[in-house]
């Protein structure tokens, strides 16, 4: 992923994930009040909006996940974990775990704007 690239996606400020109250999850039609829209301009809008928050929550999260994969691999940690182990932790193969820890690498290196 290039730096220019993420740095313009962590600008774009898509709608706000909001939490639903226990009694609508419970519920498996409701989903975040889509279901009892019936413009479908409101709608397309709505569900437009989530979809980007949906992405740019789960890019977030991906990065996460590689800075911590890279800082449990870090050499300087005693307690460090190889590619194999982690892949066990995340439920990934080893090969994407090594590719995880060296995206994570990368994210470490870069300033912070």
């Amino acid at each position: 992923m290039a730096q220019p690239e993420r740095n313009e996606r962590q600008r774009l400020r898509p709608a706000p994930l909001l939490f639903e109250p226990s009694e609508a999850a419970a519920d498996p039609e409701h989903f975040f009040d889509l279901e009892s829209m019936e413009d479908p301009s409101e709608l397309l809008a709505r569900a437009t909006e989530l979809t980007l928050a949906f992405r740019a929550a789960t890019d977030r999260a991906v990065e996460f996940q590689a800075v911590a994969a890279a800082q449990l691999a870090d050499p300087r940690r005693f307690d460090r974990l190889t590619p194999a182990d982690i892949a066990e932790r995340a439920e990934w193969t080893e090969d994407y775990a090594k590719k995880m820890i060296e995206f994570g690498r990368s994210l470490l290196d870069t300033p912070a704007p």
